[in-house]
């Protein structure tokens, strides 16, 4: 049987006779978002539907938003950081490109590291996937020591697979009893 095009789709065969077992796997990934520049909720709205129109994802939940104080640099504006739980297609090197793509979309411009920044978007966790290569380190080298990506996280943590066995609510509340970290509220 061919579809429009000529293109192979018996049972079990995919488009252009590609094995269904060669299909891209789907992998479920946790992102930290964070702004602490211009119209911040707007970036990090804004970083939630660039990821969701990427190929082969979908965004599967989206934690609340939370307003944090600035670490290691001090000397700058308070940040909203949110967690979102991605299912996609894409490795690991793609889905780093694509959100270094987003964040230069946001106006984003590497100058001091943990400095200010319009947006940040950082992959926490991808399922199946660990890694040390210093360019893309899986999970997240600080994800476990900062409580503006783990009190997000934990609200979202009933969606992990594939994902370290962790206690991430009583990680969350232990380091947000030393850093600042409160549930963003809009100024209308």
């Amino acid at each position: 049987m061919r579809a429009h095009g000529g293109d192979d789709v018996r049972p079990g065969v995919g488009v252009r006779g590609r094995s269904r077992d060669d299909a891209p796997a789907l992998r479920r990934a946790f992102l930290s978002l964070g702004s602490n520049l211009g119209e911040r909720a707007a970036a990090l709205r804004t970083a939630r539907a660039a990821l969701a129109d990427l190929p082969g994802t979908t965004v599967v939940a989206a934690s609340r938003i939370y307003e944090t104080a600035p670490q290691d640099v001090t000397d700058q504006p308070s940040f909203l950081n949110q967690v979102v739980c991605l299912d996609t297609v894409l490795e690991p090197r793609e889905l780093l490109a694509a959100t270094q793509r987003i964040e230069a979309a946001a106006g984003r411009v590497r100058t001091v590291r943990f400095g200010p920044r319009t947006l940040d978007v950082d992959i926490l966790l991808l399922e199946g996937v660990a890694s040390d290569d210093p360019e893309l380190t899986l999970p997240h080298p600080r994800l476990w020591q900062r409580a503006f990506v783990l009190v997000p996280l934990a609200e979202l943590w009933q969606h992990a697979r594939g994902m370290p066995t962790a206690d991430v609510k009583a990680m969350a509340a232990e380091l947000a009893s030393s850093q600042d970290v409160s549930l963003y509220v809009a100024e209308d």
